[in-house]
């Protein structure tokens, strides 16, 4: 998100009465910058300059993270700097329903559904550039869920604005939430409808996205203050998680459609988000392993790797086993925001803690894996 300076001196509280229905120009130009697409000089200094430099981590292993629209050659100097003594990598972006390339590498991030668990699961897919020739149904497929995914910010808005009332009243209820807190969201929610109408021929697909509703509130923080719109970004959250969890599945494709068109064009497939998805365990889906562990999903990591350990003992050395994989679920166009208003947890392409906690490690080894052995085994598959 773009550093947006009020353009007068503002309150640290506000009258909700007093704020204008419709979108001022200090609103649009808020808007505008938000979605840009173009780095300014500070924001590229920011991508370079990573938060945390692991000078000991010699292999690096992602396979699941978000470039969105921060510039290849940009996050190429981050990984750089922050691993300057690495010499074995496997590095794959996984942007959201989108192929993009790294290096050697391309993947995706698949949105889909579950049938058996009658649920959205998600899908990392890698490849090798030399399957780019025979990715067009795959990209066709992404392109179809692109907009559908796309479409869940309108409905977002929908909810927020008061067009669905009966939903915005039971989050309400649920959360506590006070009247000026609710009017605070709706306004602005009728402002970024206004806009997304007005711009909607120049505006990236990318931006396009929930995120979107977080970051324009964020910058109305130096005119309203951080307390009313800290209040209002904890009730808009738990709309968004209401509209997800609402959002109708059948217009995605089902997972064995993806992993199949996977397949056939040679790619390797993962299954991310243990905290969510690791029931998927059961469903026996052709796939190459799954992320144990990330930022958001800490829960489930040691019995995962239990799981998949007996799981390849029980197949026997003839089968190709299941890997275990770590994600760090890093989003790029985070690093472009202020400091101030960036998460806890320092996420970096390729840093995955767990990897080296001792109990952790303790069960890897039980299971014959480590970061460099999962590089070279799952290389290997990709090359072939």
């Amino acid at each position: 998100m773009k550093n947006v300076k009020p353009a007068r001196p503002c309150p640290q509280s506000a009258d909700t009465d007093s704020i204008p229905e419709a979108p001022t120009k200090e609103d649009e130009s808020i808007f505008l910058a938000i979605t840009s697409t173009v780095l300014t000089p500070e924001e590229e200094l920011r991508i370079v300059t990573p938060g945390l430099v692991a000078a000991r981590q010699t292999s690096v292993l992602a396979v699941h993270w978000h470039p969105e629209h921060v510039p290849m050659p940009l996050i190429e100097r981050r990984i750089a700097a922050s691993f300057p003594n690495k010499s074995l990598e496997l590095i794959i972006p996984t942007q959201h329903n989108e192929i993009t390339t790294y290096g050697a590498y391309s993947g995706v991030e698949v949105d889909c559904y579950s049938a058996g668990f009658n649920q959205k699961v998600q899908l990392l897919l890698h490849f090798e550039n030399r399957c780019l020739p025979r990715s067009g149904v795959l990209r066709s497929m992404l392109s179809h869920t692109f907009r559908y995914r796309a479409s869940q910010l309108f409905e977002f808005l929908s909810v927020l604005t008061g067009k669905d009332e009966e939903r915005l009243q039971a989050v309400a209820a649920f959360t506590g939430a006070a009247e000026d807190t609710i009017r605070f969201a709706r306004l602005h929610a009728r402002k970024l409808e206004v806009l997304l109408e007005r711009h909607q021929d120049r505006l990236p697909p990318g931006a396009i996205k929930n995120k979107l509703v977080r970051n324009f509130l964020d910058a109305m923080r130096p005119r309203y203050g951080d307390r009313l719109v800290a209040r209002v970004q904890a009730f808009v959250q738990a709309v968004k998680l209401r509209v997800k969890d609402d959002f109708p599945l059948l217009y995605f494709y089902r997972a064995s459609e993806v992993i199949e068109e996977a397949r056939s064009m040679g790619a390797g497939v993962v299954i991310p988000h243990p905290e969510q998805f690791w029931p998927i365990l059961l469903a026996e889906y052709d796939v190459d392993g799954y992320e144990v562990w990330n930022p958001q999903s800490q829960r489930y990591t040691d019995f995962l790797i239990e799981v998949l350990s007996r799981k390849n003992r029980k197949a026997g050395s003839s089968a190709r086993r299941l890997l275990v994989f770590m994600g760090d679920d890093t989003h790029l166009s985070e690093k472009l925001r202020d400091p101030s208003l960036a998460g806890k947890f320092p996420r970096e392409v390729g840093l995955q803690p767990a990897w080296d906690d001792l109990s952790v490690r303790k069960r890897l080894l039980a299971a014959g894996m480590d970061r460099a052995s999962v590089i070279g085994e799952y290389t290997a598959r990709l090359a072939s």
